[in-house]
């Protein structure tokens, strides 16, 4: 199953982003080919708003079952995940690389809700 990173780069060596939402990009692992496709999320880098639930059907179209970002996801795109079935989880690892390594060795646990209140609020 996919793995989508919140990331602000397009290497697995980049950070983490600790925006959902407004992350720069996605890169997704596939475990079974061991291959990264980097998702490009600039459209909704300046959105003025719904960039979370946009940037979270990016997630979904790109078959990632789970999302690990830097920092926080809002209410609104945390439920259009949770809806699909994807699992959000919170890492403060330094890069894609090592959230990864934690994530496959059980070290991270999923969040059951989000963690902000929406903008508009």
């Amino acid at each position: 199953m996919k793995i989508a990173f919140t990331a602000a780069g397009t290497t697995p060596e980049s950070p983490l982003d600790v925006r959902f939402g407004r992350a720069a990009y996605f890169l997704v692992f596939d475990p079974e080919t061991k291959t990264w496709e980097t998702v490009e999320n600039t459209q909704n880098l300046n959105a003025a708003q719904g960039a979370g639930i946009q940037s979270a059907q990016n997630v979904i179209r790109s078959g990632a079952r789970f999302v690990i970002t830097g920092g926080h996801c809002g209410p609104k795109a945390f439920e259009v995940l949770r809806v699909a079935g994807v699992k959000v989880y919170v890492s403060a690892a330094p890069s894609v690389a090592e959230a990864l390594r934690l994530f496959q060795a059980g070290e991270l646990e999923w969040v059951e809700a989000a963690d902000v209140e929406g903008h508009w609020a």
